[in-house]
């Protein structure tokens, strides 16, 4: 369905279950005239007034704060109201009713923050933020989303764009205007300029996927021979029992993941199946399934018996490992530098989690400018920069206009300034309703 943004919608934007208030969020054109027949006038704007609340009929659905919040200076730019009902399910369905039979519709998913866009009250950077700060999981994920949603991504990208139009405005009138006495100048300092520009935006793609990474969470997988403690070494650091422990070699069959947070960074820890050369077609599954994760992990924890030592190391194809010898319960060196611990006892478990807690912040390390947190971004960035490339290389002014014109729709694109109704749909199908 596409959104209608003359409607008037509403839903419920606290959580689900039980609770002791459900808050009811209105909005468009009609939010007035909704509150005037659902508690018998407005309140005074931006102040909270206890109302009764009354269907059609007349009867009594709840007694509730009532907040009217005319537009622009609202949430979505629109006139909004908020209802903080009962959160009883009849008490929530009844004013959803009334609501329908007064002509509003239960919103779509990010309508909201949609309408919110679309109005001017932020940019495609911001709104994408509230979804990352509505689900965020960690403090360190809260503060990359507020960060985001304070404009500091998005002043960066329309700096660049107010860049590339003036380069774009002394390119045309170069063309226009060759006869003119422009500085003979000009043009130079137009490709110097070009070529600052496309080195600040590629040294703002070549950012290690930070911000993505801690977005989106981070894997580590555990990986070694059998038998010699993943499965309880996950366990310990999961804090719980995820895997199954057996003395018996082969018992991990599947890769098993558990969530754990590293200094503020979501890790997904993944228990694999032993590696060795096996007959079980299951198994040796397993074993293929082990170093595929291995292979596209952002960490590898290799894990070796502290009494065998590491025969024929292997190469997992990630470029961080961390290397742990388990099992030093039982006797046995590690080698110098390297992590001995007991899974069984949680001898050097705290020496081990620091070390990974070092790893989660180093790949996921956010120090200066805003990072990169979008797939979505980082196209468009990448065909900013191409076509950068190409005006400094063009043959002719109007090939050298072409991608300029190029360069500052894919900006556009990133703020949601030029192109975006095809992606509309997708970026807000991804909120929660009421958001």
């Amino acid at each position: 369905m596409i959104p209608r943004e003359t409607d008037t919608v509403f839903a419920v934007a606290s959580g689900v279950g039980r609770a002791a208030i459900a808050v009811m969020r209105i909005s468009g054109p009609a939010s007035g005239e909704l509150l005037d027949a659902l508690c018998g006038g407005r309140p005074e704007p931006r102040r909270a007034s206890l109302r009764r609340l009354r269907d059609r009929a007349g009867e009594v659905l709840d007694q509730a704060m009532v907040l009217w919040l005319p537009g622009p200076g609202s949430y979505s730019g629109e006139d909004s109201a908020e209802l903080h009902l009962h959160a009883g399910r009849a008490v929530v369905t009844g004013v959803a009713d009334a609501l329908v039979q007064l002509g509003a519709r239960p919103a779509e998913p990010g309508e909201f923050t949609r309408r919110a866009f679309l109005n001017g009250r932020m940019d495609l950077v911001e709104a994408e933020a509230i979804g990352d700060l509505v689900a965020a999981e960690t403090a360190e994920q809260r503060r990359q989303a507020l960060r985001q949603l304070d404009g500091a991504l998005g002043d960066l990208y329309r700096g660049w764009a107010v860049r590339l139009r003036l380069m774009l405005a002394e390119q045309e009138a170069l063309i226009d205007f060759p006869d003119e006495d422009l500085p003979p100048d000009t043009e130079a300092a137009m490709l110097a300029e070009l070529a600052a520009l496309q080195r600040a935006i590629e040294r703002h793609l070549d950012d290690g996927r930070r911000g993505e990474r801690l977005r989106e969470g981070l894997v580590f997988a555990v990986i070694g021979p059998p038998n010699v403690g993943k499965s309880t070494l996950v366990n310990a650091l999961a804090g719980r029992e995820v895997a199954i422990v057996s003395a018996l070699p082969g018992t991990t069959r599947d890769a098993l993941e558990t969530r754990v947070e590293l200094g503020g960074v979501p890790v997904t820890l993944v228990d694999t199946a032993g590696l060795r050369e096996s007959g079980d077609l299951i198994e040796a599954e397993g074993v293929r399934r082990a170093l595929a994760r291995a292979a596209s992990a952002d960490l590898v924890v290799s894990v070796y018996d502290v009494s065998q030592g590491i025969d024929d190391p292997l190469n997992w194809g990630c470029t961080r490992e961390v290397v742990v010898f388990n099992k030093a319960d039982l006797g046995g060196c590690a080698p110098e530098g390297v992590l001995a611990v007991s899974a069984a006892t949680g001898a050097g478990l705290d020496r081990l989690l620091a070390s990974l807690t070092a790893e989660a912040r180093a790949l996921t390390d956010v120090a200066g400018p805003p990072p990169l947190t979008r797939a979505r971004h980082r196209a468009a960035l990448s065909e900013a920069a191409k076509r950068l490339a190409g005006a400094r290389q063009a043959a002719w002014p109007e090939l050298r206009a072409e991608d300029l014109r190029l360069a500052v729709r894919a900006l556009g694109r990133v703020t949601g300034e030029v192109g975006v109704e095809d992606i509309l749909d997708t970026i807000f199908a991804q909120f929660c309703i009421g958001k």
